[in-house]
């Protein structure tokens, strides 16, 4: 059976003071993956996957040399109907993320930065770590949006931005116009009136 490669997704978070915020999430895109057929190994610099999925079943497998080491005994999987998530612990305490998930530099089709649990470098301390056991919904990206830091102050001014619109025209005795009026003071005034003043 010829083996074909899952796609797989990957963020990351780096602390030197929190071991839970210094941690890579990887996810083996996959829906289906029949749990019998299930291989995995870990260990602290390289992650083996092989399992059956889909119908027609077809056979899908990876390894993957890491950037550096994890902590094999500190990471978590979870297993769904959609993917096969892991949760790795890195080893070594550092601000700096790791440049790319493999040692090897070299492009691959098949690994893809998760935006949906992607933080910028300089934006992650106030981000959330993301529990890989939380079902992501059926909102594809929207889920993970919580832990990057700004989901629910997005929501907020949202509301806000509703309530807003809803309270209907400012009064006016208030310095805000309302952009959308119809009021004949608006503008220029008429051409006929232009014209008859010459």
């Amino acid at each position: 059976m010829t083996l074909h490669h899952p796609e797989i997704l990957w963020a990351q978070r780096s602390s030197d003071v929190v071991a839970e915020k210094n941690v890579v999430y990887l996810t083996v895109n996959l829906p289906d993956i029949i749990e019998p057929t299930l291989e995995y190994e870990l260990t602290s610099t390289k992650i083996s996957f092989k399992a059956k999925a889909g119908s027609p079943e077809k056979e899908y497998g990876f390894d993957i040399e890491l950037f550096e080491e994890i902590i094999p005994e500190g990471s978590k999987k979870h297993l769904s109907i959609r993917s096969f998530s892991m949760t790795l612990l890195k080893k070594e305490q550092k601000n700096e993320y790791w440049p790319r998930l493999p040692k090897a530099k070299q492009k691959s089709a098949f690994i893809k930065t998760d935006f949906s649990k992607w933080v910028d470098e300089d934006e992650q301390d106030g981000g959330v770590v993301q529990d890989p056991d939380l079902d992501m919904g059926g909102m594809g990206g929207m889920g993970g949006m919580g832990g990057m830091g700004g989901g629910m102050d997005f929501e907020k001014m949202m509301a806000q931005m509703g309530d807003i619109r809803s309270a209907g025209p400012p009064d006016s005795s208030g310095p805000v116009a309302d952009a959308d009026s119809d009021s004949d003071d608006d503008g220029p005034p008429p051409l006929e009136d232009c014209v008859s003043s010459k």
